[in-house]
């Protein structure tokens, strides 16, 4: 087994590599932590094969941790800002990943981290069949719910899937539609569908994604989900149809 830490000041992303790593039959969690002094303690002990790294951190830039960690681990930079994939591979990171990451992406960057490993723990275990790993987000996972961003750096609120009736887009936030609240939070609607498990939840426009579970009425080009009416547009609308058929 491949011995992973997730690193990031940001537990929602924490959050994510965790279901991620735990979806992977050759790796295991180490832990996570928004700490990089905590991580680097942990590597130069001989307790990780493998960091997830952000970039962008407080007391320690990840391009600190990989100067100081030296070659006592490999390590996956995860990151929003694309500028530092260059610099990232001059110090000989595995991978580089951009947010939002998807499963798909994710799983190809721990398979290049198994083929550079050496010794029996990554030799020893077979390669998941790509078909079988990107299949494994389009069910919900085990949690069941999601961490957003609430109106402060370090709030995070917890949302669960099954609440969830639509979302929709605006601008560089999304409005999140509950059955008793609205939250809004700082994310685009792209970034927030490719985290969300489909099924259930499925976009129908470029501003709004909807749970299958929550639909009222499909007439023509609307849904309805309570009282509200959530447009189909022309791009997604094939998907739909084929989902309630299929129902």
């Amino acid at each position: 087994m491949i011995r992973c830490l997730a690193v990031d000041d940001e537990a929602p992303a924490l959050l994510i590599l965790a279901d991620y790593i735990s979806q992977l039959p050759f790796l295991t969690l180490v832990g996570t932590t928004t700490n990089p002094i905590e991580a680097l303690t942990l590597v130069q002990q001989g307790r990780v094969d493998l960091v997830f790294l952000d970039i962008q951190m407080p007391k320690l830039t990840g391009l600190q941790f990989l100067k100081l960690a030296g070659n006592k681990c490999k390590v996956v930079l995860t990151t929003a800002y694309p500028e530092y994939a260059l610099e990232g591979y001059e110090n000989d990171v595995v991978d580089y990943l951009l947010k939002p990451i998807s499963f798909e992406r994710f799983f190809k960057a721990a398979q290049k981290a198994l083929a550079l490993l050496p010794g029996p723990s990554a030799a020893a275990v077979a390669p998941v069949p790509m078909a079988a790993a990107v299949a494994a987000p389009l069910a919900p996972p085990a949690a069941g719910h999601m961490f957003v961003k609430g109106e402060s750096k370090n709030k995070f609120l917890r949302v669960n899937y099954a609440d969830i009736l639509y979302i929709e887009g605006l601008s560089n936030y999304v409005s999140i539609h509950l059955p008793t609240q609205r939250v809004v939070t700082y994310q685009t609607l792209k970034e927030l569908a490719e985290t969300l498990p489909q099924p259930p939840f499925l976009r129908v426009h470029k501003s709004f994604i909807v749970s299958l579970d929550k639909i009222r009425m499909v007439d023509g080009n609307t849904i309805y989900i309570l009282d509200k009416e959530i447009p189909v547009s022309d791009t997604y609308r094939e998907q739909l149809y084929r989902l309630i058929r299929e129902a």
